[in-house]
């Protein structure tokens, strides 16, 4: 009987180091392994902030100032034409330029005005984009200018550059005159509209499209 009872106590603890130490050590494996594979001491836990500057979406392109011109004459009204089905209504807006010269240079009229925008198509092949051609003035009509100065000096340097670049007709005379310039400005223009204005403006010889001097873009 004693030595029944002896072996049940000893079996029984047999079984219970074998579920303590062998059960025990599966368990502290998978926990090791576990811990090996987080790499506890890498983990950084972020922000909100940071975690907002991850989820946020880029902004889109700034939306840019863009001005149209320069326009004289009877070619204010028909670049306005040209823009009305833009429908740009607040973001439309014109800026005039009073220029007061005594000295210009000038291509001489030439015989009509299709003749005059193919020869403003060639200066710009040539590289010269400051140019306009007279549309109005009876004795004027279908010259090109290619810019009025304050000062001779100041308009025989132009003349010479220009000649440089090929254009021997091009001459320098005294003209005190006021000449009125039309800009017009498109406030919050994106790309598209950007690319519309550029296409505009090869009907309008002598015109370009740039972006708003400094102080007149709008907020």
């Amino acid at each position: 009987m004693r030595t029944a009872l002896l072996i049940l106590v000893l079996a029984n603890a047999a079984f219970f180091a074998y579920s303590r130490l062998g059960g025990g050590a599966g368990e502290n494996g998978e926990v090791q392994i576990v811990g090996q594979q987080l790499n506890r001491e890498k983990i950084r836990l972020l922000t909100p902030e940071q975690v907002s500057a991850l989820t946020r979406k880029p902004p889109n392109a700034a939306a840019a100032c863009l001005e149209w011109g320069a326009f004289v004459g009877g070619d204010t009204a028909r670049a306005g034409q040209a823009l009305e089905p833009l429908e740009l209504g607040e973001k439309l807006t014109q800026r005039r330029q009073q220029d007061v010269a005594a000295f210009w240079v000038y291509i001489a009229p030439l015989a009509s005005r299709q003749i005059a925008t193919q020869k403003a198509a060639e200066l710009k092949r040539l590289g010269i984009d400051e140019y306009f051609v007279v549309p109005d003035d009876p004795k004027w009509r279908n010259a090109i200018s290619l810019g009025v100065f304050k000062t001779e000096e100041a308009a025989k340097a132009r003349r010479d550059a220009v000649r440089a670049k090929g254009v021997k007709s091009a001459a320098m005379g005294a003209r005190d005159m006021q000449l009125s310039k039309t800009y017009f400005q498109v406030h919050e223009a994106d790309a598209a509209l950007a690319a519309k204005l550029n296409e505009l403006k090869q009907g309008f010889a002598g015109t370009e499209v740039h972006e708003c001097a400094p102080d007149e873009k709008k907020g």
